[in-house]
């Protein structure tokens, strides 16, 4: 993998548990994705600027299958935020810092 990050990743098995409370971000991403890796350092700065307003975690799509299934997950990345464990809005695609930080806090 190479890559490390500060950020939780979540599996199958622990996803609906780690989106249960508050805010929470998810960034559906593969290795193999370009944009997926441009968004990393992105999402590192807008998690450092929202101050623990909203939470940011991981899933990788391709072991995480089931998840992203569920989700209908056809493009990477797509980040899905979640407010108390319910769906309320999705980006899709490579987005700058301010645009994922407004995404974050309209719901916030």
């Amino acid at each position: 993998m190479g890559e490390k990050s500060s950020f939780k990743h979540l599996t199958d098995a622990d996803f609906a548990k780690g989106i249960a409370k508050g805010v929470v971000l998810v960034d559906f991403y593969a290795n193999w994705c370009g944009p997926c890796r441009m968004l990393a350092p992105v999402l590192e700065q807008v998690v450092q600027e929202l101050d623990s307003k909203a939470s940011i975690v991981k899933v990788d799509i391709d072991t995480e299958q089931a998840t992203a299934a569920q989700y209908q997950i056809t493009s990477v990345p797509t980040m899905i935020l979640f407010k108390d464990g319910k769906e309320m809005k999705r980006l899709i695609g490579l987005k700058n810092a301010a645009a994922v930080k407004d995404f974050i806090l309209s719901v916030v």
